[in-house]
């Protein structure tokens, strides 16, 4: 079988590939890519905490007091609160303070280009002021004091918004929903990915990769239809302990028995939201949903299916 077609670039830090058969055509499949581009470079204008032209800093900047933001902007926030419901606070959109005095205070190339190099006492200041932030209540789980009327929002004085991979996910929702024309085609940015259309037979055989070696696969899965996505402690990990991924518990980066969590779900909003409560809660999430966890000892638990010999390679 030939092998499909596909289109890359770089937007909201990661790489986003559209995938498509060869049947697709090179005229549609362009018109494609141009709209799967677009709808992820304006939902970065919006999302990102990078930006300070960005409605997420304009939000953010405002704490305390109401503003009115984007259909956009209420639809993700009200998804984020119900994701916080339904997790018990795992998934908190209220984590970015947490995440600046860990250490992820800037954009990720600068955080990587840091790395180990960090200055040990400012280390340790990050991580009095982390436990400073616990002790006042200020760091994590301000996401119950928000405020969301219709368009009109908001967050508590001194709190703020990173929806971070959610807005992610989201936006793979929402491009995968400009591609009603193709066969079938995948949106993967940067390992969060759904499938939209009919795969042939057997499905599309997905790739996982092992965190602690990204050139070997952890597993390989069958994808017919819905998302996964993937939370990792050691993709974007700065330093001995230092990582992305925010304990609301603790409001410290997650120290847990599982180091990566793949999730299976029908959206990749809903696929996000449950890698992150999947990688802090632990095994006992697969009586719950559709998910691969790598632990910190190397073994592979899983509830999702293997490929056979007949799936496409995505």
């Amino acid at each position: 079988m030939k092998r499909p077609l596909r289109h890359s670039f770089t937007t909201m830090g990661t790489v986003v590939t559209l995938i498509a058969p060869r049947k697709t055509g090179e005229r549609t499949f362009r018109s494609a890519a141009a709209k799967v581009e677009r709808v992820f470079r304006r939902e970065d204008l919006r999302f990102s905490r990078f930006r300070p032209d960005s409605e997420l800093s304009r939000v953010n900047a405002a704490s305390g007091r109401w503003v009115e933001v984007s259909r956009p902007f209420a639809v993700l926030t009200e998804r984020s609160l119900r994701a916080a419901e339904e997790t018990d606070g795992l998934f908190d959109p209220t984590v970015l303070p947490a995440l600046a005095a860990a250490g992820y205070d800037r954009d990720w190339a600068d955080v990587e280009a840091r790395g180990d190099d960090e200055d040990e006492d400012l280390a340790a200041i990050r991580r009095d002021f982390a436990a400073l932030m616990i002790k006042h209540s200020t760091a994590c789980g301000a996401w119950r004091a928000i405020e969301l009327d219709g368009t009109n929002l908001r967050i508590p004085d001194g709190a703020a918004l990173d929806f971070g991979g959610i807005a992610k996910g989201w936006t793979v929702d929402r491009a995968v929903g400009q591609l009603p024309n193709l066969p079938w085609a995948i949106v993967n940015a940067g390992g969060d990915l759904r499938v939209v259309g009919t795969p042939p037979r057997g499905g599309l055989e997905v790739g996982i990769e092992d965190p602690h070696d990204a050139g070997v696969e952890a597993l390989r899965l069958g994808l017919s239809a819905g998302a996964l996505a993937t939370t990792s402690v050691t993709v974007r990990a700065w330093g001995p302990g230092n990582h992305h991924v925010i304990d609301p518990r603790t409001s410290l980066p997650a120290m847990t028995e599982v180091v990566q969590a793949t999730v299976w779900a029908e959206t990749c909003a809903d696929a996000e939201v449950w890698s992150k409560a999947a990688l802090l809660r632990g095994p006992d999430i697969l009586d719950r949903v559709s998910a691969s966890l790598v632990l910190a000892g190397g073994e592979v638990v899983t509830n999702l299916p293997v490929p056979d010999d007949e799936q496409v390679p995505a």
